[in-house]
């Protein structure tokens, strides 16, 4: 039977080194325009007209909404289509929706734009980490694996950057970032096209003998149905929701805080919020080597980080000069949600059923997008209510170590009854 040869050079380069550099483009991409209008709300509201902090902030949590819904149906749909057969269709609906909503003269425009978008985005999970598990061979896997990632980064950095000095420093319309952004999904779709091979697929041989048939009727499938929410596991969904709410705050609402409360303009607002983006890339690759080198400590590493991530927040919010904010910044980007994650998803791999990675890191991951979906609609409610938002900071903040100190605790009293 025929199989693709992942290592086998094409051109001087191997089938899997194009598949890290397509999916990294795929997440820079999806992370260019999600933080777009974020970025360029005043704007924005000339177009369709005042809207409220938490009107806005909805928007954000169209897009996630569906995007969470999408995970699991999309995972579904990849084992029995095929990764093109899913990520082609969706970032075409993704494309729609970009047009959409550069065409939107109203805020529901923009709502249905943003949900459709965040469906199309929610094919793309599945079918990138099924591509790379079977592709990347292991030994190149952590590493590959972390440059996947900072395709985030690098898109977040791209649309603070360019949304600043495009916009607000050159005045070039909103709407054609979005143009941009469609532009950019047509070329990749034509690079999921002519770069992916789907593997066929085929039916293992099964084994008759009394070891087999005893494994498959032991008792031990029906525990491993409620380890997924075992003491541990319920930690760690805890730890990734925060984690993953102070970042999504962040994305949905620090352009804006630094425009309207602490007086950046132009092309300032694009580059100071770029530093979480750049400053998270050396910070993941490096601490992530330095955590594997001491497994043992790892969840040391997690509870360090996730209080020093809440202690730069509070230091961004509670700067009184423009020095101090930005280096707050640049300490959440090199020790935040980019840096702690792949350490946490390691612990989970350890702590999960081991014949269900895919429905663990499904939950994991559930839990951990459902956050986006809350942080940006309850930072522009409280910003209402209170006319700051620094509240969405705090209340950030408070969830963070509130978290922490939930995952240290079960941790801690697991460690000691062993």
């Amino acid at each position: 039977m025929t199989t693709v040869n992942t290592t086998a050079k094409t051109g001087g380069i191997q089938y899997w080194h194009k598949i890290v550099v397509l999916l990294c483009l795929g997440w820079t991409v999806m992370w260019i325009y999600r933080p777009v209008l974020t970025a360029i709300f005043p704007e924005v509201q000339q177009t369709i007209g005042p809207q409220s902090n938490t009107e806005l902030g909805l928007i954000a949590s169209c897009y996630f909404f569906a995007y969470t819904a999408m995970q699991i149906p999309a995972g579904m749909l990849v084992d029995k289509f095929g990764k093109k057969a899913v990520v082609i269709p969706g970032f075409l609906l993704f494309t729609i929706a970009a047009l959409i909503i550069g065409n939107a003269h109203s805020i529901m425009m923009i709502y249905v734009g943003s949900l459709l978008a965040g469906l199309g985005c929610g094919s793309y999970y599945g079918s990138a980490w099924s591509l790379s598990a079977e592709n990347i061979p292991s030994e190149h896997r952590g590493f590959a694996s972390a440059i996947i990632n900072t395709g985030s980064a690098l898109g977040m950095g791209i649309s603070l950057l360019a949304t600043s000095f495009l916009v607000k420093s050159w005045g070039m319309p909103w709407e054609y970032m979005l143009y941009i952004i469609a532009a950019l999904l047509l070329c990749l779709i034509a690079g999921f096209a002519i770069v992916i091979k789907e593997q066929p697929k085929f039916r293992q041989p099964v084994q008759n003998d009394a070891t087999n048939n005893q494994a498959q009727t032991s008792p031990i499938k029906s525990d491993q149905k409620h380890s997924f929410f075992s003491i541990e596991m319920i930690a760690s969904y805890i730890m990734y929701f925060a984690t993953c709410y102070g970042y999504y705050m962040i994305v949905s609402w620090l352009p804006n805080f630094l425009e309207t409360e602490r007086g950046f303009t132009g092309g300032s607002i694009g580059s100071a919020s770029s530093l979480v983006a750049f400053a998270a890339i050396p910070g993941a690759l490096i601490i992530s080597k330095i955590s594997d080198k001491f497994r043992s400590k790892r969840l040391l590493f997690i509870i360090v980080l996730e209080l020093i991530a809440a202690g730069t927040l509070f230091i961004t919010v509670q700067s009184a000069t423009i020095t101090f904010l930005l280096a707050g910044l640049i300490f959440y980007g090199l020790f935040g949600k980019l840096t702690v994650e792949p350490i946490l998803i390691s612990h989970v791999a350890e702590t999960a059923p081991k014949t269900n990675y895919g429905t663990s890191f499904g939950v994991f991951n559930f839990f951990g997008m459902s956050s986006s979906v809350i942080a940006p609609p309850l930072t522009g409610y409280l910003a209402d209510l209170t006319g700051t938002k620094i509240t969405g900071f705090y209340v950030a903040i408070g969830i963070l170590i509130i978290a922490t100190l939930i995952f240290m605790l079960i941790n801690t009293k697991k460690a000691n009854s062993q």
